[in-house]
């Protein structure tokens, strides 16, 4: 798993630089009001080890080379804010092929039939998959101690064993290698059982299938490739993704591992130092990102390598450590030297980043499956206590400020597990473009599982601060919820932070208006591309306007056959049609400033995921209504609280303090306010906040685990 995930740098681009303000900005949608640019946000909001989200990448019509490498810096850590966008934007996949229903979603059209009526598994896999979850369940309940791993930090080594025989290792590799070929539906309810017991092991069996070798070489390697390294993941060595660097956060460009071609053409060497690579100390095989110079004849650019672990010039040299998920094996890992055969390479020199987007457009699902899990575990602790615990004279449960975080938590669940659902599906169908689906899903579960964390921890009160063996050593009952609060915060950075993440869906949700008006607010395009990009707008705004105007959702007899749950569809398409306009009237008003909107920005996409998991529970309820009915009442419920929020998030697009906030940050960063920091003991600034390194052999000791 990546703490920050580079390659989603991408957001949409508008050029121009902002002029710093210290008034608010406040802007309405018919253009009243005083509107103050917005500052450069060179404060940001900090992601994984102080990274912070980039600009996006430049807009050029929306119409990237699929792949292209983009220019890259003559020498690692040198590059311009031009140059990184480049390669950000190369990695996007640039068309949409397939339809999407969150992509459509965003352009104010409620394209329901995209998900109605609800998808089903095929009966033959769907059966195999309930005999493996069966015995994975039994193996789980019976072999494996969580708090031991907990305690100890550490996965046992019979438990690798038998995760081993019991085929996890191989649940996405198809059975032709040797695997159990689960949908990703079945996938991720195998994580979301895992994640219950040890969220270490869901996060070992997540970064080895989702983001590790198996699902890059099921995507794109040779056969020859999937023949040679598949069956022995399916049989249980463990795989890893190194893409971090100690000075790489969330800008691909400045990527500092090299891959040099040797003289006699039969490989590569790579040199360079990895970061935060989950399974790093006990993977047998390695996807490494790193960077091979252009050249005569050579397309060059940033490239994926299946690595041999055991590889001559290799050190795992340090062990992390985490607030959470105490048993996660995550490394700092040196190439000193290292060969690597040519016909190791993924997909083609230059297509590293492309890789890594594609893959985990399927591959985020997994994070989203333990934040289901924990949503489920904690309404189970909840229900229980709340009804147990009797305070003045009646459960707490009963009390209407614990009655409101129960509700919350069920309704949220319900959600979270609905989203997941649907994309799981959507996914195996492969009919689908679920790029936007799955990143929404991703964001909004990571986003809410850590606020049902938070609201258990205070049903619980003081013991919900307890660790489980302080409870049990007193007699009552180990529930470990300050731990499940510490293993689910990583989830807000895991695999694209939730910053990362509102840059990357807006990328893709304005998509359509960059693809025909980009060049309009790029300098960098002439007359002719600005006056062809003009009438390209013209005919595509003159048609998609007026519908933005009605729809559907106003029509009182609309979506009639949900019954008590029609008004929430109907919201949802006026709200999308709401959206739209909003979006269209910022990129008209900011322009080339826009892409400094962050907050805006973000705003839009979590409006766009309370509106795709509203009409996702509604399509679920529906379909199960005759043999689960009470989930009419759980998407009823879910879909009343949504729109509270997503009334909140609209009112908060124009009426804000953002652009006061940025000012701040500016002087902040300044040390302007630096006498706020008196009275306390700061940490001690011997040492730099991201610690340098330089090529060449390893001088610490290999700390890799041989299991």
């Amino acid at each position: 798993m990546l703490f920050v995930e580079h390659v989603d740098a991408a957001g949409p681009r508008f050029e121009g630089a902002a002029v710093t303000t210290t008034h608010n900005s406040r802007p309405t949608p018919d253009g009243s009001g005083a509107d103050q640019p917005a500052p450069t946000a060179t404060g940001g909001t900090s992601t994984a080890g102080g990274e912070q989200p980039q600009p996006a990448p430049a807009a050029t019509g929306g119409a990237s080379t699929p792949g292209a490498a983009g220019p890259l810096p003559k020498e690692a850590g040198q590059v311009s804010e031009k140059e990184a966008r480049q390669v950000a934007e190369a990695a996007r996949e640039s068309s949409w092929d397939r339809p999407s229903f969150g992509k459509e979603l965003f352009l104010g059209r409620f394209r329901l039939d995209l998900i109605h009526p609800w998808p089903r598994s095929d009966a033959a896999d769907v059966a195999r998959a309930d005999e493996f979850l069966g015995r994975f369940r039994e193996f789980l309940t019976s072999e494996v101690d969580g708090a031991a791993i907990e305690r100890d930090a550490s996965i046992p080594d019979e438990v690798f064993h038998g995760l081993a025989r019991l085929g996890a290792f191989g649940m996405k590799i198809d059975r032709s290698y040797g695997g159990l070929g689960l949908s990703n539906l079945h996938y991720c309810r195998a994580l979301m059982l895992a994640g219950s017991v040890s969220p270490a092991i869901g996060a070992l069996l997540s970064a080895h299938q989702s983001i590790g070798v198996p699902q890059p070489l099921k995507m794109f390697g040779t056969a020859e490739q999937k023949q040679r390294f598949l069956p022995r993941l399916a049989a249980g060595e463990v795989s890893a993704f190194l893409l971090t660097e100690p000075d790489v956060g969330s800008d691909p460009a400045r990527l500092a591992t090299t891959a040099e071609p040797t003289p006699d053409g039969t490989g590569y060497r790579l040199n360079g130092v990895k970061l935060w690579a989950t399974n790093g100390t006990v993977a047998t095989l390695l996807v490494v990102m790193a960077r091979v110079p252009g050249g005569e004849g050579r397309r060059g650019g940033i490239t994926a390598f299946v690595v041999e672990g055991d590889s001559e010039g290799i050190t795992v040299e340090r062990r992390n450590a985490f607030v959470g998920l105490r048993g996660l094996e995550n490394s700092l890992t040196r190439f000193h030297d290292v060969f690597v055969p040519k016909e190791n390479v993924i997909g083609g020199e230059g297509k590293g980043l492309k890789i890594a987007l594609t893959t985990l457009n399927t591959g985020r699902l997994s994070l989203p499956a333990m934040c289901v899990g924990a949503g489920k575990w904690a309404l189970h602790v909840a229900r229980e206590w709340s009804a147990d615990r009797v305070q003045w004279g009646r459960p707490v449960g009963e009390h209407e400020a614990v009655a409101q975080k129960l509700s919350f938590i069920a309704a949220t669940t319900y959600g979270m597990e609905t989203m997941l659902d649907l994309c799981c599906l959507l996914a195996d169908d492969d009919r689908n473009d679920i790029r936007i689906e799955a990143a929404l899903v991703k964001l909004y579960a990571s986003e809410m599982a850590w606020k049902i964390a938070d609201e258990l921890i205070q049903i619980r009160g003081g013991r919900g601060y307890e660790t489980a063996d302080s409870l049990a050593a007193r007699g009552e009952r180990p529930a470990a919820v300050e731990q499940m609060l510490r293993d689910l915060r990583i989830n807000r950075i895991f695999e694209g932070s939730t910053e990362i993440m509102h840059l990357l869906i807006a990328r893709e949700a304005v998509d359509a208006h960059l693809s025909v008006a980009g060049d309009i607010i790029d300098p960098e395009a002439g007359l002719g591309r600005k006056a062809r990009a003009g009438a390209r707008a013209g005919a595509f705004y003159a048609k998609w306007l007026p519908t933005l105007a009605v729809g559907k959702g106003q029509r009182p007899s609309a979506y009639a056959e949900f019954g008590p749950l029609a008004g929430h569809l109907r919201q949802v398409e006026r709200a999308s049609r709401k959206l739209a306009r909003s979006t269209f009237y910022a990129m008209s008003r900011w322009q080339g400033k826009m892409e400094r909107k962050q907050a805006f920005l973000g705003r839009v996409v979590d409006i766009g995921a309370e509106l795709f998991a509203m009409s996702a529970v509604c399509v679920r309820a529906y379909a199960e209504r005759d043999t689960r009915p009470e989930n009419v009442e759980l998407a009823d419920l879910f879909c009343r609280q949504a729109r509270v929020r997503v009334d909140a998030l609209f009112t908060a697009l124009w009426d804000n303090t953002d652009s006061v906030d940025v000012a701040a940050a500016r002087r902040i960063l300044d040390g302007r306010y630096v006498g706020l920091e008196d009275g306390v003991i700061t940490p001690a600034d011997d040492l730099p906040w991201v610690a340098r390194w330089s090529p060449g052999p390893s001088t610490t000791a290999d700390v890799r685990r041989r299991v």
